[in-house]
C-alpha cells in the first residue's frame, strides 16, 4: 500500500508490503445497453467491507465487522530467481498459507490475492514475458483457491511503463482462461488518482483487462494536507469517480461500484495525519449514500489500541494509535 507501507514489515514480513506474481480475473462493469442511469444503490449491504489481512499470521480482529472480502497480503517477487513469496518469507505452496486462506473463506467470505505494495520487486518488473508472468500469477492465485486478484501498484513500479504493458498482458492472457476478478490498487490525493495511476487503468483498458474495480489509498497525502482525513477521503473518491466514468466508460452509479475506497485506520506516515472513528462512520455513510463497491482498511491487526508503553505519535505496524476498542474501525467502516 502506498506509504503506508512504511509502517510494515515487521509483522510476518507481510507488512513489507511489496508486489509479486498474482492473477486476474474478469468482473468489469459491463456496459448499460440503453445508455439509462439504472436506480441508485440505498441499502448499506450494497458497500461490502474487505479488510486487508495477514496472509502468514491471524490477528484476533480479523473476522471484526463480518468482512465480505478479506484482501489477502501481500505477495512480493524474488528478483534474482523470480520467486514469489508470501509477504516476502513463506513460499507459495506454504501449507501454513493455504490453511490461513481456508480459515478465512470458512467464515463465508471471499479472498482476494493482493500483489504489490511500496516494498520489494513487482513480479512484472521480475519476468521476462506475459507468458511468464501469467504463469506466476495463477500459481499464486491457485495456492489458495483464489478467483480474485489486486494489484497495489505504485513507486517505481507505476513509472515502469514496460512493466505496466506486461502485467496488463499477462492478466488479458489469464482472463482468457479462467475467470477471474481484477482490481488495481493505486495512489491517491484529494484532487483524484494521479497520472501515473490513471496511466496503469488506461493501459489495461488498452490491452484487454477488464477491470472490476479500482481501489484508491485515502492516506499518507502530503505535509501540505493538514485538512480532516475524513473530508480528504469523500474528496479523493468523488474526484476518482469522475475520472473512472472516463477511463472505464461508465455510467455514474456503475462508475461507483467499482470505486472501492481503503483508508489506514488511525496514525498515518505523514505527520498529522490521523484518520479517526468519526472519520470512518462518516465515510461509511458517504460511501452507502453513494453506493460505493467497497471499504477498506489497512490492516485489521492494526485495529486495536496500542500498548500504553507504546510511542502512538508514528505509524505502528501493530496497532492504531487512537484510543478504541478492538476492531472498532472494523464494524464503523462495515456499518
Amino acid at each position: 500500500m502506498r506509504r503506508r507501507t512504511r509502517v510494515s514489515s515487521a509483522v510476518a514480513g507481510l507488512v513489507a508490503l511489496g508486489l509479486v506474481c498474482s492473477a486476474c480475473s474478469p468482473g468489469g462493469v459491463a456496459d448499460q445497453a440503453n445508455g439509462s442511469e439504472p436506480p441508485r444503490p440505498t441499502a448499506a449491504a450494497e458497500t461490502d467491507y474487505t479488510p486487508y489481512v495477514s496472509a502468514t499470521t491471524a490477528a484476533d480482529t480479523d473476522s471484526a465487522g463480518s468482512p465480505d472480502t478479506y484482501n489477502l497480503a501481500f505477495v512480493t517477487s524474488e528478483a534474482s530467481s523470480r520467486t514469489p513469496l508470501w509477504g516476502g518469507t513463506a513460499a507459495v505452496g506454504s501449507e501454513a498459507v493455504a490453511a490461513r486462506a481456508e480459515a478465512l473463506t470458512g467464515t463465508g467470505a471471499e479472498i482476494r490475492v493482493s500483489f504489490g505494495g511500496a516494498a520489494g520487486t513487482e513480479a512484472a518488473q521480475a519476468c521476462d514475458s506475459a507468458e511468464e508472468l501469467a504463469d506466476a500469477y495463477a500459481e499464486v492465485l491457485d495456492a489458495v483457491g483464489a478467483t480474485k486478484a489486486d494489484f497495489d501498484i505504485e513507486g517505481d513500479a507505476l513509472t515502469d511503463t514496460a512493466s505496466v504493458t506486461r502485467r496488463n498482458e499477462a492478466l488479458a492472457l489469464l482472463q482468457d482462461k479462467r475467470d477471474l476478478d481484477v482490481t488495481y490498487t493505486l495512489p491517491v490525493m484529494p484532487e483524484g488518482l494521479e497520472k501515473t495511476g490513471l496511466a496503469v487503468v488506461e493501459d489495461a483498458v488498452d490491452q484487454g483487462v477488464d477491470v472490476s474495480a479500482v481501489n484508491i489509498m485515502a492516506m499518507n497525502y502530503s505535509g501540505s494536507h493538514s485538512g480532516d482525513m475524513g473530508d480528504y477521503a469523500e474528496q479523493a473518491a468523488a474526484a476518482a469517480h469522475d475520472q473512472l466514468t472516463d477511463v472505464l466508460g461508465l455510467s455514474r452509479t456503475q462508475a461507483w461500484k467499482a470505486l472501492h475506497i481503503t483508508v489506514m485506520i488511525g496514525v498515518n506516515d505523514v505527520d498529522g495525519e490521523t484518520f479517526t472513528l468519526d472519520d470512518a462512520a462518516s465515510l461509511r455513510t458517504y460511501a452507502t449514500r453513494q453506493g460505493v463497491g467497497a471499504l477498506s482498511l489497512w490492516a485489521s491487526f492494526r485495529d486495536q489500541e496500542c500498548a500504553s508503553d507504546e510511542d502512538t505519535t508514528a505509524a505502528s505496524d501493530s496497532c492504531s494509535g487512537v484510543d478504541q476498542d478492538a476492531g472498532a474501525f472494523a464494524e464503523a467502516l462495515s456499518g
